[in-house]
Order: C-alpha cells, then sequence, then structure tokens
C-alpha cells in the first residue's frame, strides 16, 4: 500500500446549512469554497465539501446525519463529542490495502470497499487501530 496523500478531513456538524454557512463566512475569503454536496446511502450520512482553490489538494467533508433517517452511530458521536470525525488517505491500492492490513491484524470496520462521498470507494480501519481515531481509506 502507498499513501497517495490526505483526501480529507471530516468534521461531524449537526445539521449541514448551518455549519457550511459557518465555514464559508470564516475561510471563504481565502479561498476555501462549496464544493460538492451529496447523500450518501451506504452511510446514511449527508455530505458537503468546501474544497480549496486546488481541488485536488485535501478538502474538509462536513457530515450530518439524515433529519429522517436513523445513522446511530452519527448520532452518537455528535451527542459524546462532534468535531473531528475521521481524517481520510487516498491510497493507490484498496483493496490491496485492506487485505495487508488484516493480514498484520490490524482491526478494521471494513474488509472490502464501499461506495463512498464523490464516486470514491471507502473503507474504515477500526479507531482501535490508531489510538482512537477513526481513518477512512480511499480510492486514489
Amino acid at each position: 500500500m502507498k499513501i497517495l496523500r490526505i483526501d480529507h478531513v471530516a468534521l461531524c456538524v449537526p445539521e449541514l446549512d448551518p455549519a457550511l454557512a459557518q465555514w464559508q463566512a470564516v475561510l471563504g475569503a481565502f479561498g476555501l469554497v462549496a464544493g460538492p454536496r451529496e447523500y450518501v446511502p451506504t452511510q446514511l450520512t449527508e455530505a458537503a465539501f468546501l474544497i480549496t482553490p486546488a481541488e485536488a489538494e485535501a478538502c474538509v467533508e462536513l457530515i450530518a446525519p439524515r433529519p429522517r433517517e436513523k445513522n446511530a452511530g452519527l448520532e452518537k458521536f455528535l451527542e459524546k463529542r462532534g468535531g473531528l470525525h475521521h481524517i481520510a488517505f487516498a491510497v493507490d491500492n484498496l483493496q490491496g490495502a485492506l487485505d495487508e492490513l488484516a493480514e498484520r491484524g490490524v482491526p478494521l470496520i471494513d474488509r472490502a470497499p464501499r461506495p463512498g462521498a464523490r464516486g470514491h470507494h471507502v473503507a474504515f480501519l477500526h479507531p482501535k487501530a490508531l489510538g482512537g481515531v477513526l481513518v477512512e481509506l480511499v480510492s486514489g
């Protein structure tokens, strides 16, 4: 496995619209602009991206549970902590990375890639793997 770059940092918020407005009000003048926004059905999550002028660089993802759907994990996270949810790394071979990590005994949430935001395939390492930090691997 080769890490190519930090793809994004995800922040968990109760509602997207107020959070998006706040981020744009504070950092929009410096080039951080609203990017894609979508519903990710495999994760029952609403996602909005804030992107830098060079979109290939890392971006900020705001994630929120959808009002009429239950995402118990995300709602529990919001109640306990909120804020930083995960850091995502783009990798050159997602399935190969998962296989290698599993062989090494690294705790995984996903053993196979699943659809994620922006048309990517994603997989998560269990927070136990890295001291309580949730890490997402993204197809490069």
